[in-house]
């Protein structure tokens, strides 16, 4: 895994940072946080992303922004179109910097209000999304005194969808230092890679290197939520990508992510997504 205090540097000569990220395996689960605001579109890829306490899919043209220190990762399940490759592309900036610009430019205002609800993730609508992709991809190709004119166009625009959703609950806060950090990585890298396997507390405090009460609280404190039902949701949320994806038979995708017991797989379905899996299903044309 990446150090989980990510450290970004702008390009010589800009005030804030940008990557144009393709990868054509997959996006990989990475646990991380650094102090500037991330802008991320998601694009040609579907899949979960974690946002503090916010366990959620996404899917082509998705849009968040991240406040300061909040910890978050994505991680892909498939591409939308095979001969392409998943692409992030994510601006970076201080909260200073929006702050100091609104203090200059009272028609920035706006901008400097929605940092600070995005101090938990912001999901913008599709509508607003949709206006502003083709600014972002255009962005990527400009030299840097227009970029910095598109991204305020960007910002601007999003800070006037009203409906853009909080992701993260407000007892999301930021990891704290020391081991801690060390341990949150090991225990979620653990169970990424095998939450379908049948893990249990123990195998998971070994990881961490701490007692199961010990882990209980370290996970608790990182995510707001039980090691259990960070895997249910975890494989909850795999479920909704392959049945909104596919026609795989419900009773494989249980299986599949980890369900012994078709039974108790659509007892879990209803009680997080307040649905069955086939109604789920059928919410998606394309999957029937």
């Amino acid at each position: 895994m990446k150090p989980f205090l990510e450290k970004l540097q702008p390009q010589p000569g800009t005030s804030w940072a940008m990557l144009n990220r393709r990868l054509d395996d997959e996006i990989p689960f990475q646990w991380h946080h650094h102090p500037e605001l991330e802008l991320t579109l998601t694009l040609n890829s579907r899949g979960q992303r974690f946002i503090g306490d916010h366990i959620g899919s996404y899917d082509d043209g998705d849009l968040v922004l991240i406040g300061p220190n909040l910890p978050h990762s994505w991680n892909s399940t498939e591409k939308i179109d095979p001969e392409r490759p998943h692409v992030a592309l994510v601006m970076w900036f201080l909260p200073e910097w929006v702050r100091g610009m609104a203090e200059t430019f009272v028609e920035l205002r706006p901008v400097s209000a929605m940092v600070e609800r995005a101090s938990t993730g912001l999901r913008f609508s599709k509508q607003h999304a949709e206006y502003v992709r083709p600014i972002i991809e255009d962005l990527f190709t400009q030299p840097a005194d227009e970029r910095l004119v598109s991204l305020m166009r960007v910002l601007n625009a999003l800070a006037q969808d009203s409906v853009a959703e909080p992701l993260a609950s407000p007892r999301s806060v930021p990891v704290a230092d020391g081991s801690d950090r060390t341990r949150i990585d090991r225990v979620l890298d653990h169970i990424h890679l095998n939450y379908a396997s049948g893990l249990s507390l123990a195998e998971l405090a070994d990881v961490a290197a701490l007692s199961p009460s010990g882990l209980h609280r370290l996970f608790r404190r990182h995510t707001q939520l039980s090691v259990t039902d960070y895997i249910m949701r975890l494989k909850i949320g795999e479920a909704c990508a392959m049945l909104s994806a596919s026609s795989r038979p419900i009773a494989h995708i249980a299986e599949a992510v980890g369900y012994t017991s078709l039974a108790n797989f659509n007892r879990q379905f209803l009680t997080l997504k307040g649905m069955t899996p086939r109604r789920y299903r059928q919410s998606f044309p394309k999957a029937r």
